[in-house]
């Protein structure tokens, strides 16, 4: 197990390498390039120079998170060839700075959505939140300028300026589509790039719907243990896998995390793992927590234990943070609060794996 910690490359962070370096147990980052437009190939020659800034600073760089997918694939267009044509060009490119794991997702339109970046918790921090009736009363473009303005001026994934106007139209042509052709334009998706995952030695690591939920009648299918096991056979390569993010899946009460990561660890199918609690004032209504299992909802001993149990061997990382002791960064994503929750969680991971011996 690694555990690394996400990072925004070209000065679109708050937290510097570093400061990462400090975090004891943090061996590494999974980062992004923010300014490459969706379905462009990720240059050579800008991950070669991203590969020496952070082997420059101590770490490693194993995993990159966020090389979206262009709608047009997910929409299944004659277009999406091209598309997917370069996905599989940066997948090669990748692999010559020794990239192990790419994290993705297939969300339509939006990659995760919250009603409120900072809602305040009684201890004086801030954090992300959902209230899906709020959600419900608001409209797209709306929810995407509220997302946009509170970013502290900060790239927020999934939510790029220039889509958005594309937002409203693009949910009225999902709204037209069945589940089961959304579950096709996967399985082509798949079926094209996963032979050059398992050339490059690049394993695919797909992120989970957040919320697991639907929202204006989009389609949600990385939501639960049995449509994960429907994903995964779609292409039986070890190369598909998932990125098990705990937050997003533990939205839906009906989730059962430890048996969701005991079920797939013991596969081998889980190749990156973002660990965050939850607390849920009622269903489909909750804030993100701070990490120990008495801030939320999660049994963080008992999820670190399934993976430690059923033989992971990936990557971790502390997923979103709280805004503690007066930071200002993008949310989500400050220094304290998420190096906080590494040392948990490798405290958690020692304790467990010195219980074993």
């Amino acid at each position: 197990m690694k555990m690394i910690l996400r990072w925004f490359a070209g000065g679109d962070d708050s937290v510097s390498l570093k400061q990462i370096k400090q975090i004891p147990g943090v061996s590494g980052i999974c980062p992004m390039l923010s300014d490459i437009p969706v379905g462009e190939v990720w240059p050579l020659e800008r991950l070669m120079a991203l590969k020496e800034e952070v082997n420059s600073a101590g770490l490693e760089l194993e995993v990159i998170e966020s090389v979206n997918i262009h709608e047009d694939i997910k929409k299944g267009l004659p277009t999406r060839d091209r598309y997917i044509d370069n996905y599989i060009k940066t997948i090669e490119n990748l692999s010559k700075i020794g990239v192990k794991c790419l994290c993705y997702n297939f969300m339509p339109v939006m990659d995760w959505m919250r009603s409120e970046l900072a809602y305040p918790l009684s201890d004086g921090s801030t954090a992300l939140a959902y209230d899906h009736e709020e959600i419900l009363k608001m409209n797209p473009a709306d929810i995407a300028d509220g997302i946009l303005s509170n970013s502290k001026g900060y790239y927020m994934p999934g939510w790029e300026p220039e889509r958005m106007g594309q937002m409203g139209e693009d949910i009225k042509f999902y709204q037209s589509m069945s589940t089961e052709d959304y579950w096709n334009n996967m399985k082509y998706f798949l079926d094209a790039v996963i032979p050059y995952a398992e050339k490059y030695d690049v394993k695919m690591a797909i992120h989970p719907d957040d919320p697991p939920f639907s929202v204006f009648g989009l389609p949600k299918v990385i939501n639960s243990a049995e449509n994960m096991r429907k994903f995964l056979s779609l292409n039986t390569s070890k190369y598909n896998g998932l990125t098990l993010c705990t937050g997003s899946l533990g939205a839906d009460l009906n989730n059962d995390i430890p048996a969701i990561v005991r079920e797939f660890a013991a596969q081998g199918r889980i190749h990156f793992a973002h660990i965050r609690n939850i607390k849920h004032s009622e269903d489909k209504v909750f804030t993100e927590s701070a990490h120990p299992s008495q801030c939320g909802d999660l049994d963080m001993y008992e999820i670190v234990k399934a993976f430690y149990d059923n033989g992971f061997d990936g990557y971790i990382r502390p997923d979103h943070g709280r805004m503690i002791w007066d930071e200002q960064a993008r949310p989500g994503y400050g220094l304290y609060d998420r190096a906080l929750g590494a040392t948990y969680l490798l405290g958690l991971w020692e304790a467990i794996e010195k219980s074993k011996k």
